[in-house]
């Protein structure tokens, strides 16, 4: 498989395959909004166009980065999100980098959202789907962002190869800047858990794929058949 990482900039053609990767936190919040029951997540390009969708369908949940704002029900936090139901429900996301990513890739003919904690259901999909090139989209800090190259870096292994030891990929992500600035409290709208959670791998037995449903993107589960059926925490 013919892997390349790329920074949102540096996307100057749409790939066939894009992985989008933000580990910290938006990919590991949209994961863990599965986890708590959610249908699907759409996708914001703006702040004001998940307040309007928000406003268009009252029964959706609108979530952010940074701290609370008017019109939001809750923050891009897989700490905060863990203990929320949202069994049956829409989900509209907006954060600074996963979703801006993952909407510059909408044109891809498959789009798959990751972090640690989807990693090796993300791998096995593109094994799956036998995929000769892949685009990892590294969506923090202008495709620098360490703790998503790591990720990126680890699927891309572990879709060609049997065995891969996570320990150097985990280790660079926790060291990474974004998760020095989740702990210090740098961020807003931070659990003291976030990091953590952000870094458990395969906590989930699913990926994540986005398309295009009616001009929205739709970010939806995709279950895997080789691991036990999803269960809430």
């Amino acid at each position: 498989m013919d892997a390349r990482c790329l920074g949102i900039a540096e996307l100057v053609e749409v790939p066939s395959v894009a992985v989008v990767v933000d580990v910290m936190r938006a990919f590991t919040a949209a994961a863990w909004a599965f986890a708590q029951g959610a249908e699907k997540i759409v996708l914001a390009e703006s702040l004001d166009e998940a307040l309007a969708l928000k406003a268009r369908h009252p029964d959706w949940v609108a979530l952010k980065d940074g701290p609370p704002a008017p019109g939001f029900d809750m923050v891009n936090s897989p700490g905060l999100l863990r203990s929320i139901d949202l069994g049956g429900r829409t989900v509209v996301q907006k954060t600074t980098a996963g979703t801006v990513g993952a909407l510059a890739v909408k044109e891809a003919s498959l789009v798959l959202c990751a972090g640690f904690v989807v990693a090796e259901a993300t791998a096995r999909l593109l094994r799956t789907r036998e995929c000769d090139s892949v685009t990892f989209v590294v969506t923090g800090d202008d495709g620098h962002a360490e703790e998503d190259l790591a990720c990126a870096q680890y699927i891309a292994r572990r879709a060609t190869e049997a065995w891969t030891d996570a320990a150097e990929f985990l280790l660079r992500a926790g060291e990474s800047r974004a998760a020095d600035e989740l702990a210090q409290g740098v961020r807003q709208g931070v659990h003291p858990d976030d990091v953590a959670l952000c870094l458990e791998l395969d906590r989930f037995p699913f990926a994540m794929v986005a398309k295009l449903e009616d001009s929205l993107m739709i970010l939806r589960l995709r279950a895997s058949s080789t691991r036990s059926p999803l269960t809430r925490s």
